[in-house]
């Protein structure tokens, strides 16, 4: 969560960059994400370094003669002898940074355009002492605070780029439930979110035992990205091997054009692509345009999703609303295509405040699974009322922050009474996504009515309304009958009011005289 202190602590770094000379926003961005980097290096290697007394074998990340490069030991040294250690382009720490990864990969690639930029050793002194003072040890601050930086970028979020809240991504992996055979990727990578969130679930439900017997998949073929944009390329690479990824595929290319020729590749896509990008219609993949004729890229990158999936592959993907109900005829082929010749599971409505500070685009989670010759039965749809955050811009926390975080009503959540339950629910929708997604063609499912939060919608129905996929289209809402006094007993009760204000009126009088 982007806190006030976190925001001032940035804001910090940002004006020692400017008031050192360091004034293009890119490169204060690029810059900061390098040190970070360094700092989470040293981490990963303390963490491992404990680890290891415990058994655990690992590879260092430093050899005995690149200790001067570990974050714990540059930030003891002398101002100029460190400043020389990031300038030395020779046996400094940018070219140790360009090696790590294995010789040839897009890690190694990427990292290879890395480069020093701050000139003035006082500058990364100052900047280095504040980065020591936040608390970085949870993943979620390091996107937080990706989150921000990003947000300063001229013209950020001009095309609907924003990154994905964190928990909306976690919602997302669980519904999916990753397993080691599934091949991974995210078109729209960005900072590579939904991928490291899919490594740290796979971390977390497997064993060591078999982390290290699929170790060579895990590495090398489990996780997939796309992305064109050079900073968001190593940045998305950094975050990728920081999280025990040794080589991740993130590759160099608009997804959306002809330059992307994958197909039939992968068990499992995530995304959040851009909502509001326009694509020249000569530089459009022509297999797109046979699905949905337009230059959206939110409507391209749904027919792109189905072209990458192998058959059985799975999909959940955010989507701005007007793709569920939008009349045009690419916006009808591409719901037709995924509803008829594939297999949709479900629509999950999010309130509109979930993409706040940045945006309040109301949108939703669709999940389908490729099977090119339909499948769709029941479609599920969900109303997210509450995601545990308040939905304007400040997106403080409604519920305890262990409860957020576990996705659960914590320990003791057997002696809440209902009462207590149903006002964490209140606040707090994504533990029952996820439990009741798990049921939805199960009997407690199939007996909802359409006035509940979750309901079924049958193939037929969906088909009836031309395809539409808003959830307002099927969902039934109850009128709370209200009886008012009849007109005669009101204009009683007014006209005893307006007596009682008659005669307190006059007795104000009487005590002014």
């Amino acid at each position: 969560m982007i806190t006030g202190e976190l925001k001032s602590q940035i804001d910090q770094i940002w004006n020692t960059f400017w008031t050192g000379g360091i004034t293009n926003t890119i490169t204060i961005v690029e810059q900061l994400t390098y040190l970070i980097f360094i700092k989470d290096l040293d981490e990963t290697e303390i963490r491992n370094e404990l680890k290891a007394k415990r058994g655990f074998k690992y590879t260092p990340i430093f050899s005995e003669d690149q200790q001067q490069f570990r974050w714990k030991n540059l930030k003891e040294m002398d101002v100029n002898a460190r400043h020389m250690i990031f300038s030395n382009t020779v046996d400094g720490i940018f070219p140790f940074i360009r090696t790590l990864g294995q010789e040839k990969s897009l890690f190694s690639t990427y990292m290879r355009g890395a480069t020093f930029g701050i000139s003035k050793p006082m500058v990364l002194d100052q900047v280095m002492e504040k980065l020591e003072n936040i608390n970085m040890s949870n993943q979620d601050t390091k996107g937080d605070i990706y989150e921000y930086l990003l947000s300063k970028l001229e013209g950020g979020g001009t095309a609907g780029q924003f990154r994905t809240p964190r928990h909306i991504i976690k919602l997302m992996v669980e519904l999916m439930k990753p397993t080691l055979e599934d091949t991974a990727c995210d078109p729209s990578a960005g900072s590579a979110g939904f991928l490291v969130a899919v490594k740290e679930y796979i971390d977390k439900h497997y064993s060591v035992t078999d982390l290290d017997k699929d170790s060579n998949h895990i590495n090398k073929e489990m996780f997939n990205g796309m992305e064109f944009d050079a900073t968001m390329l190593r940045i998305a690479s950094m975050n990728l091997y920081l999280h025990g990824v040794e080589e991740p595929n993130i590759i160099d290319v608009d997804a959306v054009s002809k330059d992307n020729t994958v197909h039939d590749a992968y068990t499992l896509i995530l995304a959040n692509p851009p909502f509001k990008g326009t694509i020249d219609k000569e530089s459009i993949a022509p297999g797109l345009k046979n699905v949905t004729n337009t230059t959206k890229t939110e409507l391209l990158f749904l027919a792109l999703m189905l072209r990458m999936l192998k058959k059985g592959g799975r999909c959940a993907v955010i989507v701005p609303d007007g793709v569920l109900f939008g009349s045009g005829k690419a916006h009808k082929s591409i719901r037709e295509e995924i509803i008829a010749n594939n297999k949709l599971e479900a629509v999950i409505s999010m309130p509109s405040g979930v993409f706040k500070p940045y945006a309040g685009v109301s949108t939703a989670i669709m999940i389908f699974t490729k099977t090119g010759t339909g499948g769709t039965d029941n479609v599920w749809f969900y109303d997210m009322k509450a995601d545990g955050k308040s939905l304007d811009d400040k997106r403080n926390l409604l519920v305890p922050e262990e409860v957020f975080d576990a996705f659960a009503f914590g320990e003791g959540a057997d002696e809440l009474s209902e009462e207590q339950q149903k006002a964490l629910h209140d606040k707090f929708n994504l533990p029952d996504i996820i439990a009741r997604f798990a049921e939805r063609n199960g009997v407690a499912e199939r007996s909802r009515s359409r006035t509940d939060q979750s309901f079924l919608v049958p193939f037929s129905d969906i088909k009836e309304n031309d395809w539409d996929l808003s959830i307002n289209r099927y969902k039934e809402i109850v009128y709370e009958e209200i009886e008012y006094e009849a007109p005669d007993v009101i204009i009683k009760q007014i006209e005893e009011l307006d007596k009682e204000r008659t005669e307190a009126l006059s007795t104000l009088k009487e005590l002014l005289r």
